[in-house]
């Protein structure tokens, strides 16, 4: 990246970023013939990685020395996980169905074995890819992609903040995760045309996905209202209060472990932001069992959802693009990652005799998170958009858990 930047000033680049998202979703919403086939092959999300990554490479402006990834991922990132898994609904899951629950925990199942796998067998036969002082922190790297396909970007963001890679490592492994991911996005939205056909292969029952348009439809009149005032000081309220809390308890653990265990630091143990994440995961969890969690009917994952694509935007900003071509043998890890996944979820489907729709967006929710399972879900009828959601925020819940415990997985195989 170039010594020289344009624009210094965080206050510039944040008004820069909202400019790009804002531009990147007005556009998305356009019914142009070009625009409507233009984000087809290039979904928003993408964008909103790369543009960013692009301006940094070419030095408009320095992510690497700028104070908002810091600010975003310390304060905002615990907020949007909370809010995301407070809209945990284990009553609207067991609606789906058990079956449907089991493919998606498939392809979960199938990330956390098929980063490890994955990586051994590229080790084998490219050595190079890991050799090195670059290649040997890969697996801090590689952790953060598993993150981003059991939960999405603000578990990959956790994650990174965790095992802490090197932005060099980091950026390869955004580039891996976001080119990979949106390429299996394509493929099952190209599915949707032959659901039929799929669905007489597995030898599914189509009445699950008419039952569900139907709960989901009713669910969505009985509880969905114009938020207010207060419900969005309520909702900032919670996210903020619950972050505070998580960063209380962990300034209080990590300085014992450090102190009574300090070999667990191998583990992340010693992390202060493992510790946020871990207690405001749970957090959420908790409170998404009680009546806070009727505060997505106004909107908790929306806002959420915002906090999202500016984290997305901000880890953009950190993006070197001329470091992806310097190991592209890296590609080939996250190509035979992603098809172990989609083994696990195809068998799992099969056996359950699941239809497509399910598999699609149990998969998606897993490899894309809440956006991309939402328009999964959406190819397929309107009504079941907020089945994608239910998904993702189930992924959201588990994401930063199994993304860490694939990277441990992933070192153990390397070392």
């Amino acid at each position: 990246m170039p010594n020289q930047v344009l624009i210094e000033n965080d206050a510039v680049v944040l008004g820069i970023l909202f400019l790009i998202l804002f531009g990147i979703f007005k556009l998305a919403e356009s019914t142009n013939r070009f625009l409507v086939s233009f984000f087809k092959i290039f979904p928003p999300i993408l964008l909103c990685y790369f543009i960013p990554g692009v301006l940094n490479s070419v030095g408009f402006f320095s992510g690497q020395h700028s104070g908002i990834y810091p600010f975003v991922s310390k304060y905002l990132l615990p907020v949007c996980l909370l809010l995301f898994t407070l809209s945990l609904d284990i009553d609207m899951l067991k609606k789906l169905g058990l079956k449907s629950v089991l493919v998606f925990l498939a392809g979960t199942l199938g990330v956390i074995l098929g980063g490890p796998l994955a990586a051994k067998v590229v080790s084998v036969i490219m050595p190079e890819v890991f050799t090195g002082k670059e290649g040997g922190e890969l697996w801090r790297g590689l952790g953060t992609i598993a993150g981003s396909w059991i939960g999405g970007g603000a578990n990959q963001t956790a994650i990174k903040e965790i095992v802490k890679p090197s932005a060099y490592v980091f950026s390869q492994c955004v580039a891996v995760d976001v080119l990979v991911a949106e390429t299996w996005l394509a493929v099952l939205l190209i599915g949707v045309g032959y659901t039929k056909r799929i669905d007489n292969w597995l030898g599914a029952d189509q009445s699950l996905v008419a039952d569900m348009k139907a709960k989901l439809h009713d669910y969505k009149t009985k509880n969905e209202r114009i938020p207010e005032f207060m419900d969005y000081l309520t909702i900032l309220s919670v996210g903020f209060v619950c972050m505070g809390i998580a960063y209380f308890f962990a300034d209080l653990i990590v300085p014992y472990i450090s102190a009574n265990h300090p070999s667990w630091s191998k583990f992340s143990l010693t992390s202060v932001f493992f510790w946020v994440v871990f207690i405001t995961t749970a957090l959420g969890i908790f409170l998404s069992q009680t009546k806070v969690r009727e505060l997505e009917n106004v909107g908790a994952s929306k806002i959420a959802t915002l906090i999202l694509y500016i984290l997305v935007a901000s880890i953009g900003m950190q993006m070197d693009l001329l470091a992806i071509s310097q190991n592209l043998g890296l590609f080939l890890v996250g190509i035979i990652w992603i098809f172990i996944h989609v083994i696990f979820v195809l068998t799992a489907a099969k056996i359950l005799k699941v239809p497509y729709f399910v598999m699609a967006v149990g998969s998606q929710a897993n490899i894309g998170g809440a956006a991309s399972a939402s328009v999964v879900a959406g190819a397929f009828h309107p009504t079941l958009v907020s089945v994608g959601v239910i998904f993702s925020v189930l992924g959201y819940s588990v994401g930063t858990y199994g993304g860490y415990l694939t990277a441990l997985l992933i070192r153990w195989v390397l070392a």
